[in-house]
C-alpha cells in the first residue's frame, strides 16, 4: 500500500515536471534580426482558396507564398500527381514564390487546366504544404431550344411557370420579365421561388395581358441568357364582365372565381427535410395556392424562432436563419391561411458540420533534450478523424523517431535532438470537407540574447506601477535576474515582481527607487545583460479645472485649467469637445490658465475637457458647456373651434435652447388698415401651447407666436391661415380728443382714429360736433372719412371754450354717444401786466410787484423783464428774467448804489411775448442826508411841529368851505394867483419820470419842509404807473395831503387845468 502511494506520487512529480516543458516552449521573437539568423522550416503564409473558380477570358493565377530559413523551394502537384511547371510554356512560377502564372494570350483553353492544385514549400527543415485548390472555369452556357406550349389555365387557378436554367459555373442569378424587357410584378399572389420558377397562387384575367420569360445572369461572364417566353391564356366564367369585377369590392366573387383552400405548391405534401452546414444560412421556403391568396406564417415547434437572426423575405414566403448552429435543429411550420381555411407544412432541418478547429497545432521551439507536443482538436458533425503528416508524407510511412510519439490528436515529443526538425501537417475531415495546419518543430541551440536596446533612460510617474522589460531569447530558455546599481541580490519580493518574460515589475515606484537596474539573462550557453535607468517624476496634475457652465448666447466665459507638473518635463495643455480635438477659432483663446470663448453660440455647446500631458502621464478635467440662448420659433399653426367672436390658436413650441420658455407672445395683422404690419393681440403662459382668443368683428386675422425665454424672444413662427369675421357697429369712439388753436382765429379738432379691431366693420367714418361754450349756441357739425385723425374750425375769436364731440360710424351704424370735451381756439399776445409798481424801500433792493394782464388772449406761461442800469448817458449790460405765470413780484439786489434801472415786463403765451410795462426806478439820495432826516423825524419837535401845520390846513380848509359855501365870495381863480415854484411842477401821464433835477431843495424857507417831504416819499416809493395823480402820502397817514390833492384835482378837471396840486400850493394859496 506504501509503495502504491510512493509510485503515484512519483508520477504526479514526474508528470508535472514533463508538462512544466511544454508551458515553457520557446517561442522565436517577430525581431527581423533574430528570424534572418535562426534555422527555421518553411511556413505557409498566403494561398487560393479551396474551391477556386475563374474567369475562362482572363490569365490564371494560383497563389501560395511561404517564409523559411532558408527561403523555401516550391514544387506543386496537379490532381495527385507532380506538375512539371517547367515543361509547359504557359505556366510560370513567380521569383520567390509559389505562385502559379497561366497565360493564355498566345493560346490555349482554360478549361484544360481544370482540377486539383496542391502546392508544397520545402527547405532544410521540412516541408510545408498548402490546401487542395480545386481550380474551375466558370461557364455560362445557352439556354436549350426548346418549343413551350400556350399555358391555358382557369381563372383563379394556381400556375407554376418553371425556369429550369442552364447549370453555370458558379450558378445563375434568376429574375423574370416580359419579352418588352419589363420586370414582372410580383407581390404576395404572384413570385419567384428560390429555385426560379415563378409561382401564382392564383391566376386572374389581367396576367394574360403580358408574355413571361425567365433569364439568367452569369456574374464572372457579365452575360444574360433569355428562355423563350410563355404565353398565358386565362379562362373566365365571364369573359364580357371585365369592368363589372374591377369595380367591386370582391374582385373573386364578382368574377364568379370560386374560393380555395390553400394548399402548398412547395414543397409539396405535408413534411419535408432539409440539412444545412453550421454557419451557413438557412433558408426555408413556402409557397401555396388559393383564393384569395393565403398569407404564411413561420414558428418552430417547442420553441421561438431565434430572435436577432431571422429575416422573411419574398412577402414572407420564405424565412432565412443567419449563421445556424446545432441548436437551430428541429421541426419548423409554416401556416398557410385565408378565409376559407388553413394548411401546414412541417420541415425537419437537421444541421451537419464541416470540420472546425478547436484546438489548432502551433509551431514548437525546442532546445536539445527537451520536449514538447503538438495538438490538433478539431469537431464537426459527424466528428472528423484525424491525420497526422510529416513533411507533407503520412506519419506512419515517415522515418521512425525515438522521441517522437502519435497518440491520437497529439504528438509527444522527449528529449529532442539537433537534426529532428520538420513540419507536421493535421488534416481533419469528415463528409463535408477538412481543415489543413501546418505545424513545425524546430530544436534549436542559442545563447541567450536580449532584444532590448542597452542602456536606456526610462523615465516613470511617482506612485505608478512600473514596468521594466527585459524581453530575452535562447535555446535553452534562460533565466532572467535583475541588479539594481549593479549590486546586491537579485529583485524578487517587496515592492519587486519579477516575471518569466524578463520584466521587472515595481509595484509602487517611489523616489528612492531612482537608479541604475541590469538585467541578465543566462543558459548554458552563456549569459546577455543590458542596463536601465530609472528616474522617478511628479505626477502631472490639474489642480483647477473647468466646471459646467451655463451662459447665455453670445457672452465671454472662460473654463480654467491650472496644471501643476514636473519641472523638468515638457507638459501640453489640449482641449477637447465632445471627445474630438477642438479648432481653436477665432472666437477662441488658449492661455497658461485655460481657455476664453467669446461670443458663445449653440454650436460651442458640448462637454470641454482640458488635457494636459507629458511625454509620461496625462491628466484630464471635464466640463460641460450649456448654452442658453432664445427658443427656437414655434411652427405648425392651427386654427380650430372657428366661432363669430373667437377662434383656438394651436402651434408646436420649438426648442427652448436649454432656457425654459416663459411666455408666448401671439401677434395678429390684418389686411386692410395696415397690412403687413402686426400688432400684439394676448401673452401666455410658456407652459401652454393652446390659446382661445378673443377676436373683433370685420377683421380678416393672420395670427403667428413669438416664444420667450429668459435670454429673448425667438423669430415669428410662420404665419397661419387667415380668418375673417363679420362686421358690426363700432362700440367705443376715437380717443384723445381735444381742441387747440395753431393760429388766432382757428381751433384744430384732433382724436385717435380707431384701429383695425375697433372699426368693427367698412366705410368708417368720424361725426365732428363743436359749439361755443360761453354763448351755448347751436352745434355745428362735419363728417369726415376714417383714416382722417382732425379737422379745422376756422374764423374763431381768440382763446375761447368750445364743446367738442367725436362719434365714430360705419356701416351698420354708430358708435355710443360720445362725452363731450372742453377745447379753446387760438392764442395771441397777451396785453401788458398791469399795476405795475417799482419800489425802493432801502439803497440795497428794489421791488417790482405787478398783477396779470387784464387780457392774456391764452394761456399765461410766463414773465419775461428785462432790465438795465444806467447813470446819466451810461448803460449798463441788459439782464433778463424769466418767470413763472404765477408770480407777481421780484426783489431786485442792487449791486450799485448811485444807478438807476430802467424795466421792461411782458407777459408770455405759446404765440409770444406781448405789450409791455415800462418804468424807471426813483432817483437814490444820499446815504448820509437820509439817515439824518432820520433822526429828525424821531425828535419831539419836529412831531409837534407837524402837528401843528397839520392843525392850520385843517383850520385854513375849513374857511374855505365855509366860503364856497357862501356864494363863492373867495374866487377859485385866487388860489392861482399865488406862483408855484418850477420845481414843484409835475407831469401826469400814467408814469413818473424821475430825473436828477427831482433832486433839487427848494428856495428860501421852503427847503427844509420840501425835503423832507421828498423823503418820506423816497422812503414810500409809490409809483403807480398808469395811474399817476393819485395821492403822494398814502402809507404814512397823511390823509390830508391825500385828500387835498383830490380836491385840487377835480377843480383842476373842472377848470381843465393840467396842474397838480400839492399841500405846498394849498398854503400859499391861503396866505
Amino acid at each position: 500500500m506504501v509503495m502504491q502511494r510512493y509510485f503515484l506520487t512519483y508520477v504526479g512529480v514526474v508528470l508535472a515536471l514533463y508538462l512544466h516543458h511544454f508551458i515553457r516552449a520557446i517561442e522565436v521573437p517577430r525581431d527581423p534580426s533574430i528570424q534572418d539568423e535562426l534555422s527555421q522550416p518553411p511556413t505557409i503564409t498566403k494561398q487560393s482558396v479551396k474551391n477556386y473558380i475563374v474567369d475562362p477570358r482572363d490569365n490564371i493565377f494560383i497563389e501560395c507564398e511561404a517564409k523559411g530559413n532558408p527561403f523555401p523551394i516550391f514544387t506543386w502537384t496537379r490532381n495527385g500527381k507532380f506538375f512539371n511547371v517547367a515543361k509547359d510554356p504557359r505556366v510560370s512560377m513567380r521569383r520567390k514564390s509559389g505562385t502559379l502564372s497561366i497565360d493564355f494570350r498566345s493560346g490555349g483553353r482554360p478549361e484544360d487546366y481544370e482540377g486539383e492544385y496542391q502546392c508544397s514549400a520545402r527547405n532544410d527543415f521540412g516541408t510545408a504544404i498548402s490546401n487542395k485548390i480545386f481550380l474551375q472555369v466558370s461557364k455560362s452556357p445557352l439556354w436549350p431550344k426548346e418549343n413551350l406550349d400556350i399555358q391555358e389555365v382557369h381563372e383563379g387557378a394556381p400556375l407554376i411557370l418553371a425556369c429550369n436554367p442552364p447549370p453555370g459555373l458558379p450558378p445563375p442569378a434568376i429574375f423574370w420579365m416580359s419579352s418588352s424587357m419589363e420586370s414582372i410584378h410580383q407581390d404576395k399572389r404572384v413570385s419567384q421561388g428560390q429555385n426560379g420558377d415563378l409561382y401564382f397562387s392564383n391566376v386572374m384575367q389581367e396576367d394574360a395581358l403580358t408574355d413571361y420569360s425567365c433569364n439568367a445572369r452569369f456574374a464572372f461572364t457579365h452575360t444574360i441568357q433569355q428562355k423563350n417566353p410563355y404565353t398565358l391564356k386565362v379562362l373566365t366564367k365571364h369573359p364580357h364582365n371585365e369592368t363589372s369585377f374591377r369595380n367591386h369590392t370582391d374582385i373573386y366573387s364578382a368574377r364568379g372565381v370560386t374560393e380555395r383552400h390553400p394548399s402548398f405548391m412547395y414543397p409539396t405534401g405535408t413534411s419535408s427535410s432539409q440539412m444545412v452546414l453550421r454557419g451557413e444560412d438557412l433558408l426555408l421556403e413556402c409557397i401555396a395556392s388559393g383564393v384569395p391568396t393565403p398569407d404564411i406564417m413561420w414558428h418552430k415547434r417547442g420553441g421561438e424562432l431565434p430572435a436577432g437572426r431571422i429575416n422573411f423575405e419574398n412577402f414572407r414566403k420564405a424565412l432565412r436563419i443567419a449563421n445556424v448552429s446545432e441548436e437551430d435543429s428541429g421541426e419548423y411550420f409554416c401556416l398557410a391561411s385565408n378565409k376559407v381555411g388553413s394548411s401546414r407544412h412541417t420541415v425537419s432541418v437537421r444541421v451537419k458540420a464541416a470540420p472546425y478547429w478547436l484546438d489548432e497545432p502551433k509551431n514548437l521551439i525546442l532546445a536539445p533534450g527537451e520536449g514538447g507536443r503538438l495538438v490538433c482538436r478539431a469537431n464537426g458533425n459527424p466528428k472528423p478523424s484525424i491525420q497526422w503528416l510529416v513533411n507533407g508524407e503520412p506519419i506512419e510511412s515517415s522515418l521512425p523517431n525515438p522521441s517522437r510519439e502519435v497518440n491520437g490528436d497529439t504528438v509527444m515529443f522527449r528529449d529532442a535532438q539537433i537534426g529532428s526538425s520538420a513540419v507536421y501537417q493535421c488534416n481533419a475531415s469528415n463528409e463535408h470537407g477538412y481543415l489543413l495546419a501546418n505545424a513545425f518543430v524546430s530544436v534549436l541551440d542559442v545563447s541567450p540574447r536580449i532584444l532590448a536596446p542597452r542602456n536606456q533612460l526610462m523615465k516613470v510617474i511617482q506612485y505608478n506601477r512600473t514596468f521594466l522589460d527585459c524581453p530575452f531569447f535562447g535555446s535553452p530558455i534562460p533565466a532572467a535576474r535583475w541588479f539594481k546599481n549593479g549590486q546586491g541580490n537579485t529583485l524578487d519580493g517587496g515592492n519587486y515582481r519579477m516575471h518569466e518574460n524578463g520584466t521587472l515589475e515595481i509595484i509602487t515606484a517611489r523616489k528612492e527607487d531612482q537608479g541604475t537596474y541590469t538585467c541578465v539573462a543566462t543558459n548554458i550557453l552563456g549569459k546577455a545583460e543590458i542596463q536601465v535607468r530609472l528616474e522617478v517624476k511628479d505626477p502631472t496634475r490639474i489642480i483647477a479645472g473647468p466646471t459646467d457652465t451655463v451662459p447665455k448666447k453670445g457672452s465671454t466665459i472662460h473654463l480654467l485649467c491650472r496644471v501643476k507638473y514636473d519641472p523638468t518635463l515638457k507638459v501640453t495643455v489640449t482641449w477637447l469637445k465632445d471627445d474630438s480635438t477642438l479648432y481653436i477659432g477665432n472666437r477662441m483663446k488658449k492661455d497658461e490658465d485655460g481657455l476664453t470663448i467669446y461670443g458663445v453660440s449653440e454650436k460651442d455647446q458640448g462637454y470641454y475637457t482640458c488635457v494636459a500631458s507629458t511625454e509620461l502621464d496625462r491628466d484630464t478635467a471635464r466640463a460641460h458647456l450649456t448654452v442658453l440662448a432664445r427658443p427656437d420659433r414655434p411652427r405648425d399653426l392651427e386654427l380650430t373651434d372657428l366661432a363669430e367672436r373667437s377662434v383656438r390658436l394651436t402651434w408646436i413650441p420649438g426648442d427652448d435652447n436649454n432656457s425654459p420658455i416663459t411666455d408666448y407672445i401671439v401677434e395678429f395683422e390684418e389686411d386692410k388698415f395696415q397690412p403687413g404690419t402686426w400688432h400684439n393681440h394676448s401673452r401666455y403662459p410658456g407652459s401652454v401651447n393652446s390659446a382661445v382668443l378673443r377676436l373683433a368683428p370685420f377683421v380678416n386675422y393672420q395670427f403667428r407666436v413669438i416664444a420667450v425665454n429668459e435670454v429673448g424672444s425667438s423669430y415669428p413662427s410662420l404665419p397661419s391661415e387667415r380668418y375673417q369675421t363679420n362686421g358690426a357697429r363700432p362700440e367705443i369712439n376715437p380717443t384723445g380728443v381735444q381742441g387747440a388753436g395753431t393760429a388766432k382765429n382757428n381751433m384744430v379738432i384732433s382724436w385717435t382714429p380707431l384701429n383695425a379691431t375697433q372699426a368693427y366693420g367698412p366705410k368708417l367714418k368720424y361725426i365732428v360736433k363743436w359749439r361755443r361754450r360761453d354763448t351755448r349756441e347751436s352745434w355745428s357739425n362735419v363728417t369726415v372719412n376714417g383714416d382722417v385723425s382732425k379737422y379745422t374750425v376756422t374764423q374763431t375769436p381768440v382763446y375761447v371754450p368750445y364743446e367738442i364731440k367725436v362719434q365714430a360710424e360705419n356701416e351698420f351704424g354708430r358708435a355710443p354717444e360720445p362725452d363731450v370735451v372742453i377745447g379753446y381756439s387760438g392764442e395771441d399776445l397777451p396785453s401788458a401786466p398791469r399795476y405795475f409798481k417799482i419800489r425802493q424801500p432801502n439803497m440795497e433792493t428794489i421791488t417790482l410787484e405787478w398783477e396779470h394782464p387784464e387780457h392774456p388772449n391764452g394761456i399765461l406761461i410766463g414773465y419775461t423783464l428785462k432790465y438795465q442800469a444806467f447813470n446819466g448817458s451810461k448803460t449798463g449790460r441788459a439782464i433778463l428774467e424769466n418767470f413763472s405765470p404765477n408770480q407777481t413780484k421780484f426783489l431786485l439786489q442792487r449791486t450799485d448804489p448811485i444807478s438807476r434801472y430802467r424795466f421792461d415786463l411782458r407777459g408770455r403765451t405759446q404765440i409770444g411775448e406781448g405789450e409791455p410795462a415800462k418804468g424807471e426806478s426813483p432817483s437814490p439820495l444820499n446815504e448820509a442826508y437820509t439817515k439824518n432826516q432820520g433822526d429828525i423825524a424821531t425828535q419831539g419837535w419836529f412831531i409837534g411841529l407837524m402837528c401843528a401845520i397839520a392843525l392850520l390846513v385843517l383850520i385854513l380848509l375849513i374857511v374855505c368851505f365855509i366860503k364856497r359855501s357862501r356864494g363863492g365870495k373867495y374866487p377859485v381863480r385866487e388860489n392861482k394867483d399865488v406862483p408855484l415854484d418850477p420845481d414843484d411842477q409835475k407831469v401826469d401821464n400814467g408814469s413818473f419820470d424821475y430825473s436828477d433835477e427831482d433832486n433839487k431843495p427848494l428856495q428860501g424857507s421852503q427847503t427844509s419842509l420840501d425835503g423832507t417831504i421828498k423823503q418820506q416819499e423816497s422812503d414810500d416809493s409809490l409809483v403807480d404807473y398808469g395811474e399817476g395823480g393819485e395821492g403822494q402820502f398814502n402809507e404814512d397817514g397823511s390823509f390830508i395831503g391825500q385828500y387835498t390833492v383830490k380836491k385840487d384835482k377835480e377843480e383842476t378837471e373842472g377848470n381843465e387845468s393840467s396842474e397838480a396840486t400839492s399841500p405846498v400850493n394849498a398854503i400859499y394859496s391861503l396866505a
